[in-house]
């Protein structure tokens, strides 16, 4: 069994990761590892953000780590929220709020496309590899479902009639941006 620990606070990303993951591979989160403090994302992108927060774990532990950091790119909104996604509305990180404003940003918008974008960056053997993934789609008018987490409620996907927060984590990993990247990045570590 691969352990990986993943440098994030955030337990529905790590429900989200640990169900998509193949037989063999396991995660830790922080807390598990014994890390409490938040990792900073001071970061202007996805992929500079997940850098740090896998190194400053990785020199924390002195152990191979991953990281991941998301946005929601909106093309009406030039790519709002982007890198600010989970603290869009403030830093308090309030999911609703944070859908709120997006919804308020869009009214009037006639093109709601829009794209989940997600980095993972891995540490192993002391040396970074980073992956990518994306799931387009479009920004609802109203929310729509109680599942998931974030922007799912107002986020539908591309060959879906459902938003992400009406499915199951199941239904979801045949379209999720996450699933997407860790895919490529448990390609690689079974290469490695």
């Amino acid at each position: 069994m691969q352990q990986l620990i993943f440098a994030s606070g955030n337990r529905h990303k790590a429900e989200e990761i640990e169900a998509a993951l193949p037989e063999g591979f396991r995660i830790l989160t922080m807390k598990d590892a014994g890390v409490e403090e938040e990792i900073p994302e001071p970061f202007h992108t996805l992929e500079e953000n997940s850098k740090h927060k896998a190194q400053f774990l990785a020199e924390r532990l002195q152990q191979d780590c991953f990281a991941e950091d998301t946005g929601l790119e909106v093309e009406a909104l030039n790519g709002e929220p982007g890198v600010h996604s989970a603290r869009y509305a403030g830093d308090g990180k309030d999911f609703s709020a944070n859908t709120d404003k997006l919804l308020t940003n869009m009214q009037g918008q006639s093109n709601r496309r829009a794209r989940f974008r997600t980095v993972f960056s891995l540490i192993l053997d002391g040396k970074l590899y980073q992956f990518e993934g994306i799931c387009n789609g479009t920004i609802l008018e109203n929310k729509a479902g109680t599942g998931g987490f974030g922007y799912d409620p107002v986020f539908l996907p591309d060959g879906s009639s459902k938003a992400f927060a009406e499915m199951t984590m199941e239904e979801k990993n045949k379209y999720s941006h996450r699933k997407k990247g860790l895919d490529l990045m448990i390609d690689f570590l079974k290469k490695s």
